[in-house]
């Protein structure tokens, strides 16, 4: 089994968005025993890791309150690629809506989110190599 943050096309991360990080925290942890790890970023946010087995599996962060009202609480997923831009774009030329252009995440990569030809929305992401 390949790594997951290096294979092409892998699930590597699964993210949960919510107007309520603490209670959705609290919720997973009682419910699936997932361990939180805290992880300020910086302007006042913060990112919880969420891990199984003292693996990180995924994360949850408190919605921005720039995202609309009507966007609902949700789980995302995040796939590995080599080249986001690329993808990008090959995936807005095949019929799919960008709705977070290609951006960088600090000490992490690079990422976008599309919505495909029939409504599903996906993110993509070229995690930073580490030196061994």
């Amino acid at each position: 089994m390949g790594n997951r943050f290096e294979t092409y096309g892998d699930f590597s991360w699964c993210e949960l968005m919510t107007r309520d990080a603490d209670a959705s925290k609290k919720f997973y942890a009682d419910v699936l025993g997932w361990e939180m790890e805290a992880m300020p970023m910086g302007e006042g946010s913060s990112y919880t890791v969420v891990k199984a087995g003292g693996e990180a599996v995924g994360g949850i962060m408190a919605m921005p309150p720039e995202v609309p009202a009507q966007v609902p609480t949700h789980w995302g997923a995040y796939v590995t690629v080599e080249d986001v831009d690329a993808v990008a774009k090959k995936a807005q030329d095949i019929g799919a809506t960008v709705l977070v252009p290609p951006t960088d995440i600090p000490n992490v990569g690079r990422f976008c989110t599309f919505q495909d030809p029939q409504g599903a929305v996906l993110s993509v992401i070229a995690y930073i190599k580490k030196a061994e």
